[in-house]
């Protein structure tokens, strides 16, 4: 049932992002903007054949057979619950509908569909989709930190147990 589920998720984010650049495309010719949030940020069409932040470019081929890859490999750790639902799965499935976003995009289009500029800082181009592989990735980087801390503490403190027993475990 969680793998129905998590597979809905995913589909339902890929929707989003290509509901949104559909109607980026259909608003906008490539380059044309349109500034929202008093300005802050920049709904703006651009045409990016590279990778986050525009690395890569003209990489397509290799960026979608990369991006198939791995979120095949994802995708069979989420279904075969390699990974065990919780909150590590569900940043996973994030990451996955992300990827499969922009994935769409190089199979359907050459390239991928950015449109968020921020304007009070310099900063690339992105998607909603680009938004889910960094917003996943983070929560991944953050919790994998949180529980190394949490286990370094717990060994710190059983050290801490054996020294004040005098080394002797038995007495821990």
């Amino acid at each position: 049932m969680i793998q129905a589920i998590t597979l809905l998720v995913i589909a339902a984010l890929v929707a989003i992002d290509q509901v949104i650049k559909i109607a980026v495309v259909n608003r906008f010719a490539a380059g044309g903007s349109m500034d929202i949030l008093f300005g802050l940020i920049r709904i703006r069409y651009v045409e990016n054949t590279g990778a986050a932040f525009s690395s890569m470019q003209n990489q397509t081929v290799f960026l979608t057979i990369f991006t198939a890859v791995v979120i095949v490999m994802f995708i069979f750790l989420l279904m075969t619950k390699k990974i065990k639902p919780g909150f590590i799965y569900w940043c996973v499935a994030v990451v996955i509908a992300g990827g499969a976003g922009n994935f769409v995009d190089r199979v359907a289009r050459g390239f991928v569909v950015d449109y968020i500029e921020p304007t009070f800082v310099n900063f690339a181009v992105f998607n909603f989709a680009d938004c889910c592989v960094t917003v996943g990735a983070a929560l991944l980087i953050i919790k994998t930190v949180y529980d190394l801390i949490r286990e370094n503490k717990k060994y710190l403190s059983d050290d801490d147990k054996k020294a004040e027993n005098g080394g002797d475990e038995k007495n821990v």
